[in-house]
């Protein structure tokens, strides 16, 4: 099937949620894929932030082709020592005091479990969530994402929310004064907004608030998450450890999984039937989580991603207004619009993503790419700097 053939069927069929890329991807290997016509593309995208190893990376493949044959799927009423492993590597990897984990599938459903435990525990309602931010799509998720284009539609039925502007701490014990909040919700990057890092000191001030108030701090590590920032949790570069803490994206390498890491002290409170996922914790995307993290901590990739960022900010910081973000998380701001630009790298055969900010570029390369990768992007965003900008210079 070719790529219009293919998107012919999809437009005929699919509903319409996603502006797509006029392509039909068909393989992918490393930092790479390649289309239904067979033309290559440098990956810098890695389809919203979850590529973390690159395209079928052969440990994540050959540990979901040996589970495959042995058992595809069974639901968390019954022990699988696949999921054990899973869980005990994750765990290890967790920021102290958070020894507990709940699978799920998707981002938005590992928010909604957080906050929903947030709940149960405290015996409140309220949340507080960041003017910016970016949860989900699902109901729950989505009443504390704060873009009212997704949530006007389905105002009525939201749960409240009170919003805060990142960096006010005094509008913060505003809202927990209250003692009304379950849970404050932040992401350590706002990655949609335009790659905005929260400031350490201001996590801290909420984490401070949170203890004093009794309010739960989640961390939506979605996108920030496994390694990719350059240390596995961000709360390590910002001095402050969450109550909860939601992964997904990046976790199965390709694989949907997610997950929330539970302290210690609200596990305790969670009893059979407060939770559940049917696929959550299904045994192909717990041997995708266990090689992953395998795979991350004997090669490296956290020092990798340290290390990709400072790249790319040498060799494009000169071509862009300012370099955001950490590890291979990076938003590139542009002293020109962002949608041509990614037009003119699709041309050159390199994908980057948008955000809501139409002059920040968004990037979220693989923690396998190389120096040549690096470089092969520079050159490539060079010349589509000066595509893009060519039609306003001549008119």
């Amino acid at each position: 099937m070719t790529t219009t053939e293919t998107i012919e069927i999809e437009k005929a069929l699919e509903i319409p949620t996603y502006d797509k890329m006029p392509m039909a991807l068909v393989r992918g290997e490393g930092t790479a894929v390649w289309d239904a016509d067979g033309t290559r593309y440098l990956d810098f995208y890695g389809g919203h932030c979850v590529s973390l190893l690159g395209h079928c990376h052969p440990a994540v493949v050959e540990a979901v082709q040996q589970q495959a044959e042995k058992l595809l799927f069974y639901s968390n009423v019954a022990h699988s020592p696949v999921r054990a492993t899973a869980a005990e590597r994750l765990t290890t990897l967790a920021p102290d005091g958070l020894g507990n984990v709940f699978f799920a599938n998707s981002g938005s459903e590992a928010n909604e479990t957080a906050l929903k435990l947030a709940r149960k525990y405290t015996g409140r309602s309220g949340v507080v969530a960041m003017e910016q931010g970016w949860h989900g799509r699902t109901l729950g998720s989505l009443a504390t994402t704060h873009d009212e284009s997704y949530r006007t539609p389905y105002q009525d039925v939201l749960p409240e929310t009170n919003w805060i502007p990142v960096g006010d701490l005094a509008a913060a014990e505003e809202a927990l004064a209250s003692e009304t909040v379950a849970a404050v919700i932040l992401e350590p990057i706002q990655s949609i907004a335009g790659m905005q890092t929260l400031p350490a000191d201001y996590v801290q001030g909420l984490r401070a608030l949170c203890d004093e108030y009794g309010t739960l701090l989640v961390f939506d590590e979605v996108q920030t998450g496994v390694g990719r920032t350059g240390t596995f949790s961000m709360s390590e570069q910002l001095g402050a450890t969450p109550d909860l803490l939601s992964l997904a994206k990046s976790l199965g390498a390709g694989v949907p999984v997610s997950a929330v890491l539970v302290a210690d002290a609200v596990a305790e409170t969670v009893e059979p039937g407060d939770q559940g996922s049917t696929f959550g914790g299904g045994m192909l995307a717990m041997a995708a989580v266990e090689a992953t993290l395998k795979t991350l901590v004997e090669e490296d990739l956290m020092a990798r991603a340290t290390e990709i960022h400072e790249q790319i900010a040498a060799q494009v910081g000169p071509m862009v207004e300012e370099v955001r973000g950490r590890g291979c998380l990076l938003g590139l701001k542009l002293d020109q619009p962002v949608d041509p630009v990614l037009d003119a790298l699709r041309d050159r055969g390199v994908l980057a993503g948008g955000s809501s900010d139409p002059h920040v570029m968004r990037l979220m390369p693989p923690l396998v790419a190389s120096d040549a990768d690096v470089r092969e992007f520079a050159d490539a965003l060079h010349t589509a700097l000066n595509t893009a900008a060519a039609p306003a210079e001549t008119a």
